[in-house]
């Protein structure tokens, strides 16, 4: 519980310094935003006015303040892209969107790479292992926006599978909306479940020579059974760890995704915002992917220390 405790305390201060590079970072970058959004013919009175409706004329503590506070009201101000609009409701819009590729985008990494790594530990050496292997090696190399353009390719222009560029709004039918998401998930999925892949064989081979492997090898148990009970079982501990970085590269992943695909998600608004400049859209944007990358690896080091409380004795002792 105290483990917990530091983790969580830990966790906030680490949002907390994110929060302040980010608004420093980006008040710091030339260009004024009432400019942007009054235009080069405004009056410098109109101009002016609108600084002072913005809040701009303020100190830079006060902004911070007054932007932190907004994480926690939900109001976040109007984004200078969309012509005023709330920048809370563009998120929230495009949020199930995002997280909706990201989990299936994780389903797919577990179905891959658990019974990947399982037939590869259990025919090691074979020819089975090797071909894992050798497709291990070239899913860590391949980047996801050149698989989802093969796959556009392949199963879009070729074989007619989905139609490239189409996009069904979960609201209307929600179905049409997990199939369009399907190949955009598997061109995030495909490098990550390498990764997870070489991991997670690794890891297994080592639980194998363990001592309670041999143990339960003396007793007569077969090498299947010592494999799914007990081996696969230490095995994930440390997986879940990769498995959280791998979070944060599925939602980079999925910037450039969306835009391959034309996925009206999180990543998708972030370039738009970029290429527009949109300073207060992007703020909230990089605090929000932020908050969910530190919040998986929080999350990922107290599921490992419910699982096996020993770890936390261990780093004590250390």
């Amino acid at each position: 519980m105290v483990y917990i405790l530091k983790r969580l305390v830990v966790t906030v201060i680490t949002l907390f310094l994110v929060s302040v590079f980010c608004f420093l970072a980006f008040s710091v970058i030339k260009g004024d935003p009432a400019s942007l959004i009054a235009g080069t013919e405004a009056s410098a009175q109109q101009l002016e006015l609108l600084r002072e409706e913005l809040g701009l004329n303020k100190s830079l503590h006060e902004r911070y303040l007054g932007w932190l506070g907004g994480f926690f009201s939900g109001s976040l101000g109007n984004s200078l892209r969309f012509r005023g609009e709330s920048i809370s409701a563009l998120i929230k819009l495009r949020l199930p969107v995002t997280f909706a590729l990201a989990s299936l985008s994780l389903i797919f990494i577990l179905l891959i790479s658990v019974p990947a790594a399982l037939f590869s530990v259990r025919r090691e050496g074979g020819r089975l292992d090797r071909t894992v292997n050798i497709l291990t090696a070239v899913g860590v190399g391949l980047p996801g926006f050149f698989l989802g353009l093969l796959f556009i390719w392949i199963f879009g222009l070729g074989l007619r599978l989905f139609t490239p560029g189409v996009y069904i709004d979960w609201r209307e039918n929600f179905i049409g909306f997990i199939g369009c998401l399907c190949f955009p998930a598997l061109a995030i999925a495909v490098p990550n479940a390498a990764v997870m892949v070489k991991f997670l064989r690794g890891s297994l081979l080592k639980e194998q020579k363990s001592d309670y492997a041999r143990t339960a090898r003396s007793k007569g148990a077969g090498r299947r059974q010592i494999l799914r009970r007990h081996v696969l079982k230490n095995a994930l501990v440390p997986s879940v760890t990769v498995l959280a970085m791998i979070v944060a590269e599925v939602f980079s992943g999925s910037i450039v995704i969306e835009q391959v695909f034309n996925i009206p998600g999180i990543g998708r608004l972030l370039i738009m915002a970029i290429s527009s400049r949109d300073y207060p859209l992007i703020q909230a944007l990089v605090v929000y992917i932020a908050f969910i990358v530190v919040a998986a690896n929080t999350l990922a080091d107290i599921t490992i220390q419910i699982i096996d409380p020993r770890i936390n004795l261990e780093k004590q002792r250390a």
